[in-house]
């Protein structure tokens, strides 16, 4: 074995364990079993589903199709495909119990150590499809990649998790722990010139990206300003004092529709008492930070605000160039700061505290045109509607991006402070509907600079 391959897979097996020590804290080690067994909302999961359905994933990719080994449990894996079985419908199904889900994600995981120790991450897997497609692996195994998929899969389902407990009714259960000292200053500007010109959007070489983020390829814009941070409590509730939620002429039809069948006043969780702004976060009532990003809101309201501020969203184009790009040199960074791996000091990441560090925090992740925490703190609706980029091709499956493509998503960029840093870079992608408020998502703004 090769000392590259070494350091792959021992990289691997830590965020192996760090991801299955993350899930369980947010499910067997916080909840009784009824608690587990319950659904606390139609838009989620009852959280012992998430719970076996991370083992089912990696039992079929890392066992059976990179393994080749037996199937431990074929019985179970109707009942934990989630393009089977909606959301609303899962609490109706025959799950696992949570003593069950826990010994069998520890059976599995022990026969995927297993294979880890034996794979060869250099070679092809004979189970894989052809591939035509001129960027990204061509296996399974190649640099580890289904290793990392099944990982950030783990750490995508601890931040749903992490939805469903702040949706969840009752005492708080999870801690609260002390906030890590960062570096704090506020920014020079409040919004940043990104200059006309190319840049490289997406990746070809990235062994942690997905199908959707390549291939690579040079993308021409015209200069534009963005904001500097995402955009503040403090400013939302202007937006909301000055009548933004009771004046249509800011959103658009479907927005408008929206905020009026669910007659929204405010962003998710928020309530007006005693003439002050309040929000519920994992079961404490709390006065709303001022200069938090705003969290909790949806693609309309986020589009609403920006065009009552005399702004846009960004295109997801002009959101990574901002985050990407160094004009000294003329590269595209993995991050903002470059391309070493996040530190505390970079980014507000991997739930360090249950909600976003304030937006003056992590100078030191700032990209090199001076853009802030465009990495972590809250994911950032984009005014972009989620497609595959040109020469696309569904890599290892087509249900991880493919179906989602031109149906109503929207993209958003950055990760969240609930996102591991595995699973978030500047070339990412997540996407959700417009109206989704119980994700951990914000915004910034953007404007044409020809308007000057």
């Amino acid at each position: 074995m090769s000392h590259e391959q070494e350091r792959v897979k021992e990289r691997i097996a830590a965020e192996l364990d760090h991801s299955r020590r993350h899930s369980n804290e947010l499910t067997i080690d916080a909840l009784d079993e009824s608690e587990l067994l319950a659904q606390h909302s139609p838009l989620m999961s009852p959280l012992v589903w998430d719970l076996a359905h991370i083992g089912n994933y990696e039992e079929q990719w890392l066992l059976r199709a990179a393994g080749r080994r037996r199937a431990l449990r074929p019985d179970i894996d109707g009942l934990y495909d989630a393009f089977e079985n909606p959301r609303a419908d899962r609490v109706t199904l025959p799950l696992l119990r949570p003593d069950e889900a826990s010994e069998y994600n520890a059976r599995v995981r022990r026969e995927v150590l297993d294979t880890l120790e034996s794979a060869d991450l250099s070679a092809p897997s004979p189970t894989t499809p052809d591939r035509t497609a001129p960027s990204g692996p061509s296996s399974l195994l190649e640099a580890g990649f289904v290793f990392h998929m099944v990982v950030q899969h783990e750490f995508m389902h601890g931040e749903t998790m992490l939805a469903t407990h702040q949706l969840r009714r009752g005492a708080p259960v999870l801690l609260e722990e002390a906030p890590v000292s960062a570096p704090v200053s506020p920014p020079r500007a409040r919004e940043v010139l990104v200059p006309a010109g190319p840049f490289t959007l997406g990746t070809d070489d990235d062994p942690w990206s997905f199908d959707n983020e390549r291939p690579a390829r040079t993308v021409d814009l015209a200069a534009f300003w963005i904001d500097t941070t995402p955009v503040t409590n403090a400013a939302y509730q202007e937006f909301i004092g000055d009548g933004g939620y009771r004046n249509p002429r800011w959103w658009s039809r479907d927005g408008w529709e929206w905020r009026c069948a669910r007659d929204a006043v405010a962003p998710a969780f928020w309530a007006l008492e005693d003439g002050r702004w309040t929000r519920r976060r994992f079961g404490r009532r709390e006065d709303v930070p001022p200069n938090e990003p705003v969290q909790h809101v949806s693609f309309h309201e986020s589009e609403a605000y920006a065009r009552w501020a005399g702004k846009r969203l960004p295109t997801e184009a002009e959101w990574e160039k901002a985050a990407r790009y160094d004009p000294a040199t003329g590269r595209s960074h993995r991050f903002p700061w470059g391309d070493a791996e996040p530190e505390p000091r970079h980014a507000d990441l991997g739930r360090r505290r249950l909600g976003p560090a304030p937006v003056d925090a992590h100078p030191d992740g700032a990209s090199p045109l001076g853009v802030r925490q465009l990495v972590g703190g809250v994911w950032e609706w984009t005014s972009t509607t989620f497609h595959g980029y040109p020469g696309f091709h569904a890599f290892p499956y087509p249900e991880y991006s493919e179906v989602f493509f031109d149906d109503g998503y929207k993209v958003l960029r950055g990760g969240s402070w609930a996102t591991h840093h595995t699973a978030v870079r500047s070339t990412f992608r997540n996407w959700d509907h417009p109206i989704r408020r119980q994700i951990f998502s914000g915004f910034r703004c953007a404007r044409d600079a020809d308007r000057d």
